[in-house]
């Protein structure tokens, strides 16, 4: 409620919290009715629905929401909101990818589904006026903005915002490109010092060019072997998880996590997955890590998590297995 307080008698709802109001859906403001009928195209588009004649039609999209007869919310009894932030948290178990998975093909096995039912997923692109991605992603913010009071924006600001884009002109864009190939000249040419090379920090307002010497990186040492993050390590070999374990082993480091992108291809801590110790990397990051490796490309590339024999963890390079 609006009026809680913490264990201390302190309003809970001070700031930098805002208090939440729930919006009643209006087929006249002209934000519910949009937002509904992107969504409503969305969700058709992912089940292969069929756009019916009158969808483009804002109004009558709103009218046929409006229709539908919504049982009110009933929040649920008994659950308990802890309101104290010095309250000790209680300790949340990392469940493995592997058995989530299972969970979820169980649940889906049990589900009816009619023949020929089939998931489309949609691939976001904020450039296209008329797919209603960005139509869904400004209403849902602006019913957000709207719950907490918080400024609405217009749907080329949640483009930008979106899109991450940052406003440029052709002239910075095009000094930027110019000293980066200077540079790069420097790398195609070879045998050059860290000397030699150059950062370039302008502002053409000012305007402004100032150039430094790029700073080294930092250099680990571990036994008889150097490196810094710039760095690669390659292995050769169509290699196993227990190959890969065994080459850091060599070299005193006790690898204990292996990723590819966002997903774990191995990590000693869960006991299922012991049973990927005897597979092939390159088998791992098709199935696990759902990645598709081009016929002409030889490598990938995977994250190696290590510690010494201390137990204190070791930043190590990025590792490229060389499996062709």
């Amino acid at each position: 409620p609006e009026d809680a307080t913490t264990s201390t008698g302190a309003p809970f709802w001070s700031a930098p919290k805002r208090f939440p109001k729930a919006l009643t859906f209006d087929a006249t403001d002209p934000s519910h009715a949009s937002f509904v009928q992107a969504a409503a195209i969305l969700k058709a588009e992912v089940h292969g629905i069929p756009r019916p004649a009158d969808a483009a039609d804002t109004a009558a999209m709103g009218a046929k929401a409006a229709a539908i007869e919504v049982a009110p919310f009933q929040p649920k009894k008994g659950v308990h909101i802890e309101t104290d932030p010095k309250a000790e948290k209680k300790a949340v178990v990392a469940a493995d990818d592997e058995s989530l998975i299972e969970a979820l093909l169980e649940k889906l096995s049990k589900a009816q589904f009619k023949p020929g039912f089939k998931l489309s997923p949609i691939e976001f692109e904020k450039d296209d006026d008329t797919n209603y991605h960005m139509d869904t992603i400004a209403g849902l913010a602006n019913m957000r903005a709207r719950n907490y009071d918080i400024p609405e924006v217009d749907k080329l600001k949640a483009k930008l915002i979106a899109g991450r884009i940052i406003p440029a002109i052709a002239t910075a864009t095009a000094v930027a490109t110019g000293m980066v190939c200077l540079e790069l000249y420097k790398v195609v040419a070879g045998d050059k010092k860290i000397e030699d090379y150059r950062n370039t920090f302008a502002n053409l307002a000012l305007p402004l060019f100032a150039m430094c010497e790029p700073i080294a990186p930092k250099t680990f040492k571990h036994e008889s072997l150097e490196w810094s993050l710039w760095d690669r390590w390659t292995l050769e070999g169509d290699m196993t998880v227990q190959e890969v374990l065994d080459w850091f082993d060599q070299r005193k480091l006790r690898a204990y996590s292996i990723s590819c992108g966002q997903s774990l291809l191995y990590n000693n801590i869960f006991p299922k997955h012991k049973e990927r110790l005897g597979k092939k990397m390159s088998e791992l990051v098709v199935t696990v890590a759902k990645m598709e490796v081009p016929e002409y490309r030889k490598h990938f590339d995977v994250v190696v998590a290590c510690e010494d024999d201390d137990g204190e963890d070791i930043d190590v390079p990025l590792v490229s297995i060389k499996f062709r």
